[in-house]
């Protein structure tokens, strides 16, 4: 299999490429996505591209028109509120056994992370946000030391990107994301199992608000 120097196979190259642009919105819901357009774009062959957009329909994020090809799928309230509802299901969980399972590495990883989301939140960067809130996101669920539960919740929040960073446009939110972040950590460290649910709760509940207002 075609690799460069990443080690990564191509298509993975592509697919991380593409869904970039997606969850940015630099390519905009319903866009059509020329196969030969996207290769120039990212410098990637077209067989990698296909891959990659045929793996980014499975996830939701593109859709098939018969005779046209892929096209950004649209932005849908109603799907993001689906995944809000399966999200407070499985993340109140996963923040309980957070909060009693968490090692010393784990909740570094998780500070370490917060301090550099504080930073990108002064200096406005909504996409460094996104992508750090994710981080945040995936370390809580690596310290519960459920790997099944852990790609559950991965699997819920990529397809909840592109309304993080429709969420982040608010400036107000970026402030309001920290100190739910902060809750949440404070509760980890003290391994806090109530507060930590609460937690994770009020910041789920804020993330539909905010959204619920920019769709």
């Amino acid at each position: 299999m075609a690799k460069k120097k990443s080690g990564k196979p191509l298509h993975e190259q592509a697919y991380e490429k593409i869904k970039h642009l997606i969850i940015t919105l630099q390519f905009q819901p319903g866009t059509y996505l020329n196969e030969a357009y996207v290769s120039d774009l990212i410098k990637t062959g077209r067989t990698p591209v296909h891959q990659a957009l045929n793996r980014l329909m499975l996830e939701g994020m593109v859709e098939v028109i018969p005779r046209k090809g892929f096209i950004v799928k649209a932005v849908s309230l109603n799907e993001v509120m689906e995944i809000i509802d399966v999200r407070l299901i499985n993340e109140v969980e996963c923040v309980r056994l957070a909060a009693a399972r968490a090692s010393e590495k784990d909740i570094e990883n998780l500070s370490r992370t917060f301090e550099k989301s504080t930073e990108a939140s002064k200096n406005g960067d909504i996409e460094q946000q996104m992508l750090l809130d994710r981080e945040f996101h995936d370390h809580l669920s690596k310290a519960t030391k459920n790997v099944v539960l852990g790609d559950l919740l991965r699997n819920l929040h990529e397809r909840s990107l592109r309304f993080w960073f429709i969420s982040l446009t608010d400036a107000n939110h970026h402030s309001s994301v920290q100190k739910e972040h902060q809750t949440i950590l404070e509760a980890i460290k003290d391994h806090d199992e109530e507060a930590a649910t609460g937690a994770i709760r009020n910041h789920i509940e804020s993330f539909r608000k905010n959204i619920m207002a920019q769709i």
